[in-house]
């Protein structure tokens, strides 16, 4: 049965056994795994998957290819081993289909990476692990400094690792870039937890900070930060810290915005 992939919902299949075989690898399944797979595409990923897992369920919006998906693995689906669930995964409810915890492997389109990262990572019941496909530039932001938005949101749940590049040529159809194995690994909310501050709140301030990216950080905080309800003195604030009152978002660590709002 052939597929052409449609543009309108950023399709591009993954066609290289390497990278499919590097993903495993760096998914480190075991037979007591649940794993989510976004976006199966045609399956070769999830063949692969279900090789390793207990468990797996796959959640794709093409409905001509859950048909597809469910003639070719008919076998998993009728012994449970797999989950097949047509839908957007942006109105998954993880809560209800998914009680304990669980991997998530992923080739998803590149406009919704920040939406899929925010979903799991802020959810009551959060992946252990996540193994994503995301665009190259995007995964080196996440990894490298200066700091963004996206990194610092990461990095308060979860240690990210840049895996390997992977080149336009080995999807069909072929993106206008390379792309990057992503993973998140060590995924909590202990952050949060131990240094008894809400999430909302260091959300609040981390954008309230990167507002008006090329301006420093004290000014965006005075102007933008609603939630200084302490009505701190933003100066003393960053003398105490030694965080300089020029600096600009960017520069700061995670620890720098826990001081700042502690």
């Amino acid at each position: 049965m052939r597929i052409n992939p449609k543009k309108s919902l950023g399709q591009n299949f993954l066609k290289s056994k390497n990278v499919l075989d590097v993903i495993i690898k760096t998914s480190e399944i075991k037979d007591s795994d649940i794993v989510l797979e976004i976006g199966p595409g045609k399956g070769s990923l999830t063949e692969k998957i279900l090789e390793k897992a207990g468990k797996v369920i796959v959640v794709e919006k093409d409905n001509r290819l859950i048909y597809f998906l469910n003639e070719k693995f008919k076998e998993f689906v009728d012994n449970k081993k797999l989950e097949i669930i047509e839908g957007d995964i942006l109105d998954f409810d993880i809560d209800k289909i998914l009680k304990s915890k669980y991997k998530i492997i992923a080739n998803i389109p590149y406009y919704i990476t920040g939406q899929i990262i925010k979903k799991f990572l802020t959810a009551k019941n959060q992946p252990n692990m996540m193994v994503l496909m995301v665009q190259k530039e995007v995964a080196e932001r996440i990894v490298d400094k200066p700091e963004s938005l996206l990194s610092l949101s990461i990095k308060a749940y979860g240690t990210p690792k840049y895996i390997k590049t992977v080149k336009a040529k080995d999807f069909s159809p072929q993106p206008k870039v390379d792309s990057a194995i992503l993973l998140i690994k060590a995924i909590n909310k202990d952050f949060f937890v131990e240094n008894n501050i809400k999430e909302i709140d260091f959300f609040e301030l981390i954008k309230a900070g990167f507002s008006h990216k090329r301006k420093m950080l004290l000014g965006n905080l005075k102007k933008e930060w609603k939630n200084n309800n302490k009505n701190k003195d933003l100066i003393k604030v960053f003398e105490k810290n030694n965080i300089s009152l020029k600096i600009r978002a960017e520069d700061l660590s995670l620890d720098d915005w826990l001081k700042i709002l502690k």
